[in-house]
């Protein structure tokens, strides 16, 4: 019996240096790079040429590309790219076309001065945050579509630790490049252009795997959706016009919604977080609605065959819930709510560790680079664990963890600066992450029918963090309110139900 567990943990390991698999750490090198590009390191850029904070924070919505990919993920996952599908296949030239879009994106911000022209880097930050969110699209599927479903944990794991290692290069070391570049101090443009040619080069990484790795052999059939060029062109005209509907109805509504939350704030302020929370969440799917009535506009005016439409959008849907049935609801809801109490108690763990008087030094030593490698570390072990012991257990292992480890924080809440004790917590909380976040991007990956890989992936990626998110942007006035303590063990709490859609998820997959 000993002999096989020893024989077990050996095949374990020994399926990490399968190629497949350590080629997801360069892949996720690529698309770990792009994000603090968008927001930490563009906002110091920003304020050392004397960008006033509101206008630093509008950046950030470069970066909504991330949240709403599934919009045009059925692009990837049905249009051809003319000249590099034929050379490359479908997944290896999008992905080749988005990393050039990145490496662009990247070189266009280093060309643009925002003390001259912040309207530029405007534009350039959102081109950046939509290619690496389609770069992003095309890695995913990729992977779920290069091994088995039984590999997908070992494949996440390495792509967990080779996207971090891209955040640390894009954010830590790209400071220390624009320190080296600009070391009299004070705001020298030419030292932030010569960081982000420095990061645009690093996305060679990408490019060279790309052109290295083969096609996945999986392929479903796509014939007979389009037959001519001109049915592209109207396809991505009909995108486009759906994209501009949303985008202007969302951004647009900003200035009412203001006012709508104020008006309500401040005739039932002790019910503000949840009248935020209800307007925010009507805003989107206001967008969203109208962004559906623009599509059947649209189709109804011939700019589209509904038969595309249909195939390309509802299809991947519809098959899901043809998949899943009843139980469809019960997965969506754990997807939505798997993270729920990570990214919420993570929202404002910056604000905490200042708080308790550690100094900055301490909490980039720490919780970033030390963290980082515990997360590493938590995402190698579940990967492990999830091909020895199945998705599911690991999954409620993982969702447990993550729960209970929030507790740890109240302690720290009650001691203070403390530091081997915030080490304590950072080892058991990023852990934790790592290992919970392995188990779940396989679970995901086996949510996917190949025919709709990159859609039905985005659209699960997408959902994942919208309503913890949603939440963690009223984690400032929860701890207003309540204290630090009283939080924590919030966070905690919300990670129960969790545990039960876990559970009967996993007795639904049992009975099939």
């Amino acid at each position: 019996m000993m002999a096989r567990e020893r024989a077990g943990w050996r095949d374990t390991l020994r399926a990490y240096r399968q190629p497949k698999v350590l080629v997801m750490l360069f892949f996720g090198f690529s698309a770990g790079l792009p994000l603090l590009l968008i927001f930490s390191t563009l906002s110091l850029w920003l304020r050392e040429a004397s960008v006033d904070r509101s206008t630093v924070t509008y950046f950030s919505w470069a970066a909504l590309g991330y949240s709403f990919k599934f919009i045009w993920a059925p692009l990837v996952d049905r249009l051809p790219l003319p000249g590099l599908t034929r050379w490359l296949g479908r997944r290896r030239s999008w992905l080749l076309a988005a990393q050039l879009s990145v490496i662009g994106a990247i070189t266009w911000m280093a060309f643009t001065d925002p003390a001259e022209n912040l309207h530029l880097m405007a534009f350039a930050a959102v081109l950046l945050g939509f290619s690496g969110a389609t770069q992003d699209i095309v890695i995913d599927a990729y992977r779920i579509e290069s091994a088995e479903r039984e590999l997908q944990a070992l494949m996440a794991s390495m792509y967990i630790a080779g996207y971090r290692v891209g955040m640390l290069v894009a954010g830590a070391g790209s400071l220390k490049l624009a320190s080296w570049f600009g070391a009299e101090g004070g705001y020298h443009y030419s030292a932030w252009q010569w960081t982000y040619l420095c990061m645009a080069a690093v996305m060679s990484v990408g490019v060279i795997t790309t052109l290295l790795v083969s096609e996945p052999e999986v392929e479903a059939d796509r014939s007979g959706l389009f037959h001519d060029a001109f049915d592209y062109l109207r396809f991505l005209a009909l995108f486009l016009l759906v994209v501009a509907v949303f985008a202007g109805s969302f951004f647009l509504g900003g200035n009412l919604v203001a006012t709508a939350r104020a008006d309500w704030v401040a005739a039932l302020p002790q019910d503000a977080m949840l009248i935020g929370f209800g307007i925010e969440a009507g805003r989107l799917l206001l967008a969203l609605l109208l962004a559906g009535l623009a599509a059947r506009f649209g189709v109804a005016l011939g700019l589209v065959r509904a038969a595309v439409l249909r195939e390309t959008y509802l299809e991947p849907v519809a098959d899901f819930f043809r998949r899943y049935n009843r139980v469809a609801f019960l997965v969506l809801a754990l997807v939505g709510l798997y993270r729920v109490s990570d990214i919420v108690l993570g929202v404002i763990s910056n604000v905490f560790y200042q708080d308790m008087g550690f100094s900055k030094d301490q909490i980039a030593d720490i919780t970033k680079t030390f963290g980082l490698v515990m997360t590493i570390a938590g995402g190698f072990l579940g990967g492990m664990l999830t091909l020895r012991y199945g998705v599911m257990r690991i999954l409620f292992i993982g969702a447990l963890l993550s729960a209970g480890t929030n507790l740890l924080f109240m302690l720290l809440a009650q001691v203070g600066a403390d530091v081997p004790l915030l080490i304590l917590v950072i080892t058991a909380d990023n852990l934790s992450a790592g290992l919970a976040g392995a188990a779940f991007v396989a679970y995901l990956s086996g949510l996917t029918q190949v025919a709709f890989t990159a859609f039905q992936y985005a659209m699960f990626s997408s959902l994942m963090t919208l309503a913890p998110k949603l939440l963690g942007g009223y984690s400032g006035s929860l701890v207003d309110s309540m204290g630090y303590e009283r939080f924590f063990l919030l966070t905690a709490l919300l990670g129960l139900p969790v545990l039960l859609l876990i559970y009967l998820a996993n007795r639904y997959a049992s009975a099939q």
